[in-house]
């Protein structure tokens, strides 16, 4: 054989020899992966029990907190002690409110309301189960700068000279008022009554007082939105607006 065909066939077994070398380095590699597997990452530690717990505690606090929050904030609970509100409420009903708009003054005729006693009406009035409260629920009739007023024996309440229609929310039997009665109200005071006017001891039993028988504004806690206790009365407290629609506004 000739030198250069020497020289071609010894390129050609080393390039061959590589290949093969190459080749049994990657079985090798390969069998070392099916072998072993691949490479596992370390696994995370496990929890604490104090770890989860503190874990837990933060995912049902959150929660917890919403609710205070609208609770105190946003959000009153109520229960009826007593007959003045019938048929709108009854007695053992529980009442859901709104504190913002109450706090801000954004109250209106028709306007069933929570409010803090004014001047000892629990302690006079046959409603002194809630005296331990002293928080009363009543519907707003009359607002500053308005005129209410009533001949009695069962005629209808004028607000600012107009005789309203209140079929809607008095119990039914239950004349607008018994007892005569005019009243001016007040700046940053309201006028009450309970829907139930033959035992309500609202603002007409009190005109007499030092503050004529009015309801501070400041003194509002709430406004009634829902009774959601007892499910078989569960519903929407409506504030009627539309019985105060013809009544002309006033200043006071």
């Amino acid at each position: 054989m000739s030198g250069e065909g020497r020289v071609q066939t010894e390129t050609v077994a080393k390039k061959s020899a590589s290949v093969l070398s190459v080749s049994k380095i990657a079985d090798g590699k390969n069998k070392g992966r099916h072998a072993g597997g691949e490479k596992k990452r370390p696994s995370e530690e496990p929890k604490t029990m104090v770890e989860t717990i503190k874990e837990y505690a933060v995912w049902a606090g959150i929660p917890v907190l919403v609710i205070a929050l609208l609770r105190i904030f946003v959000i009153g609970i109520y229960t009826i002690p007593s007959s003045s509100m019938e048929d709108t409420l009854k007695i053992g009903n529980n009442v859901m409110t709104w504190r913002i708009p109450a706090k801000m003054g954004h109250v209106s005729r028709g306007d069933v309301i929570v409010f803090k006693d004014p001047m000892h009406w629990l302690s006079a009035a046959s409603e002194n189960s809630a005296a331990k409260s002293g928080i009363l629920i009543k519907r707003i009739i009359g607002v500053p700068g308005d005129t209410v007023e009533c001949d009695g024996d069962g005629s209808p309440i004028k607000v600012n000279g107009v005789a309203i229609d209140e079929s809607a929310y008095l119990k039914p039997g239950v004349s607008p008022s018994q007892k005569a009665f005019s009243v001016t109200v007040t700046a940053g005071n309201l006028f009450v009554m309970g829907d139930n006017r033959s035992n309500s001891a609202d603002s007409r039993y009190h005109i007499n007082d030092s503050n004529g028988g009015q309801v501070p504004i400041a003194n509002v806690e709430g406004i009634a939105a829902a009774v959601y206790w007892p499910l078989t009365s569960m519903k929407t407290v409506s504030s009627h607006h539309e019985v105060f629609k013809d009544v002309p506004s006033r200043t006071v």
